[in-house]
């Protein structure tokens, strides 16, 4: 479903799709969900503001109302495709946030619908744009609280994924220490052995050596991935 400054209706995900067909649009690349949802809430004053400049006679004002409008759709349609991509749980959390008993959906589609409305108004000289406009302002609070409450849950989804991912990495050094430890008991006892055997074991001391300087190496690249795991875990 493809939203515009003159399509705004009740947004919900999209179905799984087999091939896309369309490029998401610019303003959408190198955002992440937090930073795109929280984006949402300064789009949504912008938009307000520019609305009441539109109303006093400034046509650029109503062109960039538009074009706000359209970016804010077109985001919020791709935070809420997002949910397909996401965990069970953090999609579930997501989809509660807009659309749960006290979600946040209904007051954001009626800030778009309202929206359109007024500028549509605004585009005819139609009456009735003051009381559309004192209707978007009192909804000002509402949207507020609705973004941020969004917000909140993409931030919420986004720390429990970077917490899993951390988990999931210190397993995974605390495996390869492991294994590193008991390849080092390994190498030492047949360094014995090769001491042992004299010169027959030449060639078997020679792999134990080698097999040593491996473990050394991955000895050190582990202590510096569970440093790394550290530091993400602070600032997580």
């Amino acid at each position: 479903m493809k939203t515009n400054a003159y399509s705004v209706t009740t947004l919900k995900p999209r179905p799984p799709a087999a091939v896309r067909t369309t490029e998401s649009p610019a303003h959408l690349k190198g955002l992440s969900l937090v930073n795109l949802a929280a984006r949402q809430r300064m789009l949504s004053q912008r938009m307000i503001l520019q609305t009441l400049l539109a109303a006093r006679g400034d046509a650029q004002k109503l062109e960039a109302a538009k074009r706000s409008l359209q970016i804010f759709s077109e985001s919020q349609q791709h935070l809420l495709d997002t949910l397909q991509q996401l965990e069970k749980a953090a999609a579930e959390k997501i989809a509660a946030t807009y659309h749960g008993p006290h979600g946040v959906g209904t007051v954001i589609t009626e800030f778009m619908q309202l929206m359109q409305r007024t500028l549509e108004q605004i585009e005819r000289q139609a009456p009735g744009v003051a009381d559309s406009l004192i209707e978007l302002v009192g909804l000002t609070d509402r949207i507020l609280e609705a973004l941020n409450t969004a917000t909140t849950a993409f931030d919420e989804v986004s720390k429990a994924k970077s917490e899993a991912m951390l988990k999931e990495l210190a397993g995974i050094v605390g495996d390869i220490q492991s294994v590193a430890k008991e390849a080092k008991v390994v190498s030492f006892n047949a360094q014995i052995m090769a001491a042992r055997a004299g010169q027959h074991g030449r060639e078997f001391a020679v792999v134990a050596n080698v097999l040593s300087d491996i473990t050394g190496e991955i000895d050190g690249l582990t202590r510096k991935a569970a440093v790394l795991a550290d530091r993400n875990k602070l600032a997580a």
